[in-house]
């Protein structure tokens, strides 16, 4: 199992806000962006093993923050920036590394 914590900024688009209002309400970042975030997370992670996630966590975070962007627009948000901030592996794979 891993862990991963994501930041994201980002921000809606300003001449939609009377429709994200109207469908989403006031609290509209706390609907779409857990659900879009875990989407896209788990549509990327999925395309690496464990060791890859660490070596190559430049083009993983690359890669979440392209499928963000283009799942934020779906929702008339804009994307900042996106970033994995921390990476924890389950006890089971931690103890198979330092059995190494």
């Amino acid at each position: 199992m891993v862990n991963l914590t994501l930041r994201v900024l980002s921000r809606p688009e300003f001449s939609q806000l009377p429709r994200i209002f109207q469908t989403l309400g006031l609290e509209y970042d706390d609907k779409v962006l857990p659900s879009i975030g875990n989407e896209v997370l788990k549509a990327v992670v999925v395309q690496f093993n464990a060791d890859q996630l660490l070596t190559k966590c430049p083009s993983v975070s690359a890669l979440v923050r392209q499928g963000l962007v283009r799942r934020a627009k779906d929702f008339n948000f804009v994307l900042d920036d996106a970033a994995i901030m921390h990476l924890l592996y389950g006890a089971e794979f931690s103890k198979a590394v330092e059995q190494k």
